[in-house]
C-alpha cells in the first residue's frame, strides 16, 4: 500500500495548534470531564461579544458579498484601514499600501511567503506569537530568537537583538502590545530598535493586533510612525479588539520606503491574487467597527471586566508559592514563572499534562511561545473571575504535593 506522507517542509516547523495536551483535554470532554480552558484567547465562549451594530452591518451586506472582493480587499474596508493607520501616524500610505486577511494570521504567512528564501535569517522575540516562527520556518527561513527580558517587564533585550544580526539577516519582528506577556514597549525603546534597523537597513515587522486593548493608561505608539525611512508592515485586525475572533477579518499596512522593497512588495501581490481574496462578509464590517464607538474601552478602563479579571489573576498567581508573575499592560495574557527547581521540572509539556490531568486545567506551556525554558507557562484571563479563582485554586492544590519525575 502506498503511504503518504506529510512534507519534508513541516519537519522543522513546531507549531501544533492542537498538540498531546489539547488532544487529551479533548479525549476527557468526551468522557464528561469538565475542563477549565485557560489555553486560547477566543472571546466569544466566555462572554464577550461583538457590538450589536457590527453584527447588524454584516446581515446587511450579505447580499451585497456574495462574490469576489479586489484581491486586497474592498474599497470601504480598505479606505477605513488607511485612515485608521494615518490616524497611528503611520507614514507615507495610499490604497495600494493595505491589505485584508482571513486574520492577520493569514497575512503573516503571506508575509513571510513572499520574502525569505532558504537559509534567510528573520529576528522574533521569545517568546513570541508561534505563528510567526512557524510561518518563517515553512518559508525557508531561519528564525533566530533574540530574548525579551522578565526583569524588564518583558521589554525585548536590545544588545542580545543586536549581536544576533548577521548579513544574512532581513527583518525584524517585535510584537507590540505582546502576547504571551501582555507587554506594551515605551516610544524610547521602539525608537532604539528603528536605529538597530536602520544601522542594518532591515525590514521591520510589527503585529499591533492587540493595539486596543492597554490598561493603566499606556499608550500604544506604532513603530512604523517612527521609521519612514524604512520599509515597515504593520498586521492588526478587528478579531480581539472587537471580540469576533470567527469572523476572521485582519490587514496588513505597508508603509515607509516602498522603493527598498519594490520587487518584495511584487512578491505580496502575486500571493494575494493567488488566494483571490479574503472573506467579503467581514470586510463589510471594518468601517463600522474602525468609526463606530469603540466598545472594547468598556472592557479595559479601570472598572472594566478585562482590567478586573487582570488584577484578579495578577493577585492571584503572586500568591501562590513556587509561582511569579509580571502585571500584563495589555491583551488578556500573562505569563507567569515557575520555581522550577522547587518542583524539579525540566518538562514544561508534562508540567501542563499532568495538572490537565489531575486537576482538569487547560493552559499553555512557556516553551509552545519558542520560550527558552521550561519555567514559564501562558494563562488567558478572559473567564470570569469565579472560573479563575478556581482555576487558581486547583494549580495551588496541585503544586502543593507536585513533584516531576
Amino acid at each position: 500500500m502506498r503511504e503518504f506522507k506529510k512534507s519534508s517542509k513541516l519537519d522543522n516547523v513546531l507549531y501544533d495548534v492542537r498538540g498531546p495536551v489539547v488532544e487529551e483535554a479533548d479525549r476527557m470532554i468526551a468522557r464528561g470531564i469538565e475542563v477549565l480552558k485557560l489555553n486560547i484567547g477566543n472571546p466569544a465562549p466566555f462572554g464577550f461579544h461583538a457590538p450589536e451594530e457590527v453584527i447588524s452591518d454584516m446581515a446587511d451586506n450579505l447580499r451585497e458579498s456574495e462574490g469576489y472582493s479586489n484581491s486586497k480587499g474592498v474599497w470601504a474596508a480598505r479606505k477605513a484601514i488607511m485612515q485608521y493607520a494615518q490616524n497611528l501616524n503611520i507614514p507615507n500610505l495610499s490604497m495600494d499600501d493595505i491589505y485584508t486577511g482571513n486574520g492577520a494570521s493569514e497575512l503573516i504567512n503571506l508575509a513571510m511567503s513572499a520574502l525569505l528564501d532558504d537559509g534567510d535569517e528573520i529576528l522574533i522575540p521569545a517568546p513570541d506569537y508561534p505563528l510567526w516562527t512557524a510561518c518563517a520556518t515553512l518559508a525557508g527561513g531561519k528564525v533566530v530568537h533574540y530574548i525579551c527580558d522578565e526583569q524588564s517587564e518583558w521589554n525585548p533585550d536590545l544588545d542580545d537583538m543586536e549581536k544576533k544580526i548577521n548579513d544574512r539577516t532581513k527583518a525584524i519582528v517585535i510584537i507590540n502590545p505582546n502576547n504571551p506577556t501582555g507587554a506594551v514597549y515605551p516610544r524610547d525603546l521602539l525608537e532604539r530598535i528603528v536605529e538597530i534597523a536602520r544601522r542594518h537597513q532591515l525590514i521591520i515587522f510589527s503585529d499591533e493586533i492587540y493595539d486596543r486593548l492597554l490598561m493603566d493608561g499606556y499608550q500604544h505608539t506604532s513603530i512604523a510612525s517612527l521609521a519612514p525611512d524604512l520599509f515597515c508592515v504593520t498586521f492588526s485586525g478587528l478579531s480581539k479588539s472587537h471580540m469576533i475572533a470567527g469572523f476572521r477579518i485582519g490587514w496588513m499596512v505597508l508603509s515607509g520606503n516602498k522603493d527598498m522593497a519594490r520587487d518584495y512588495i511584487e512578491g505580496i501581490k502575486m500571493l494575494s491574487s493567488m488566494r483571490l481574496c479574503s472573506n467579503v462578509p467581514a470586510q463589510s464590517i471594518v468601517q463600522t467597527a474602525l468609526g463606530g464607538t469603540q466598545s472594547v474601552k468598556g472592557y479595559v478602563n479601570e472598572t472594566g471586566r478585562v482590567t478586573r479579571q487582570r488584577d484578579f489573576i495578577y493577585k492571584r498567581i503572586n500568591e501562590i508559592p513556587g509561582l511569579s508573575v509580571v502585571k500584563p499592560k495589555a491583551a488578556f495574557y500573562c505569563f507567569p514563572k515557575i520555581d522550577v527547581e522547587k518542583f524539579n521540572i525540566h518538562d514544561d509539556m508534562q508540567f501542563a499534562y499532568d495538572l490537565l490531568k489531575k486537576e482538569h486545567v487547560l493552559l499553555v506551556q512557556g516553551t509552545g511561545f519558542n520560550w527558552i525554558a521550561p519555567d514559564h507557562f501562558r494563562i488567558v484571563y478572559l473567564p470570569r473571575r469565579s472560573v479563575l479563582g478556581e482555576a487558581c485554586d486547583k494549580i495551588e492544590d496541585f503544586l502543593s504535593t507536585y513533584q516531576q519525575v
